[in-house]
This record gives C-alpha cells, structure tokens and sequence, in this order.
C-alpha cells in the first residue's frame, strides 16, 4: 500500500517540476486547515482544484469580489458563479 501521508515538502517538491496531482494534493491540505493565503497561491500557480475550492468559498459568503479575483486569476467557473450571483435578484440568494 502506497503512504498516503506524503509531507508537505515532497508536495511542494513534485509541484514545482510541474505535478498537477501534488498541487491538487497541497490545495486540499490548505483547504483542510483553511488557509486561504495558502490557497490563493496555488490558484496563481495554476492549481484549478484551488480555484473550485475557493470558489465554493466565495459563493458560500458571496464574496462577489473575491470570485472576481478568483475568476482574473484563470479559474472560469468563479466568473460564471459570479454572475450567477449577480443576476439573482436581492432576497433571492441562498434559496
């Protein structure tokens, strides 16, 4: 059976040469704990898990602003969620 408790170094490791699954695997740690910053990072990395993990943050709080940033920084689900937002009328969010 493969260890599945891989540090956090080898993940960073793996990612910096280009391993999408370490970044994956780094955006779901820093979710785990809720680090945002963390988070953001991978997502200007290019980690597409960061960016729906963040988005599913954003909406959550409807932190319009955030999923704009969200959506700039190449995640395209984030921009399709805002405008969801966005052209649901007030008093309608969240039903």
């Amino acid at each position: 059976m493969a260890n599945t408790n891989t540090d956090r170094e080898t993940l960073r490791e793996l990612a910096d040469e280009g391993n999408e699954t370490a970044l994956d695997r780094l955006a779901g740690l820093a979710d785990a704990v809720g680090d945002l910053g963390e988070l953001s990072e991978l997502l200007d990395e290019g980690s597409m898990r960061a960016g729906l993990l963040l988005t599913r943050r954003a909406a959550a709080t409807g932190d319009l602003c955030e999923l704009q940033r969200i959506s700039d920084a190449g995640y395209d689900d984030a921009g399709n969620e805002l405008n969801r937002l966005l052209e649901t009328p007030a008093g309608e969010q969240g039903n």
